[in-house]
């Protein structure tokens, strides 16, 4: 069993949370990009849960197989779209808490030029390291079931 549940122990905390995500899940940002943003942030924290979670959900929305095992080498990898990349690159800078250089910033928008599409991936990117930061210390790789 996990340490604690969010859900349970906090569940304003975790609901505001999801309510956020639901937002960004329905807004403008491809759901191709939100699944892969979400999968590559949880793979850099090393939260296996919400890996698990990720990449199911990925598959769900008909993402490829071939595509989600070349996403840790995403850079070297011709699977991906330059606007998939530019979103991976920002969600992998501000993951590792890097700097989100100008042209890096200017990629985003450039792939990314309504507010709400980039408002809401820079959101996103934001959540998901949240919930990794309570899926890794309170253990939540211990309910994947196998």
């Amino acid at each position: 069993m996990p340490r604690m549940l969010l859900k349970d122990a906090s569940p304003e905390v975790y609901k505001g949370i999801i309510r956020t995500v639901v937002v960004i899940q329905d807004g403008p940002l491809d759901r191709a990009v939100q699944e892969l943003v979400k999968l590559r942030a949880s793979q850099l924290n090393g939260c296996a849960y919400c890996v698990d979670i990720h990449s199911r959900d990925a598959r769900g929305h008909g993402e490829r197989e071939e595509r989600l095992h070349h996403l840790a080498v995403w850079r070297e990898s011709p699977l991906y779209t330059d606007a998939e990349r530019a979103a991976l690159a920002y969600t992998e800078a501000v993951t590792r808490r890097e700097p989100v250089t100008d042209e890096m910033w200017e990629a985003l928008r450039e792939h990314y030029p309504d507010d709400r599409a980039a408002g809401d991936l820079v959101g996103l990117v934001a959540m998901i390291n949240a919930l990794n930061l309570f899926g890794v210390p309170l253990h939540y790789h211990e309910m994947i079931e196998g």
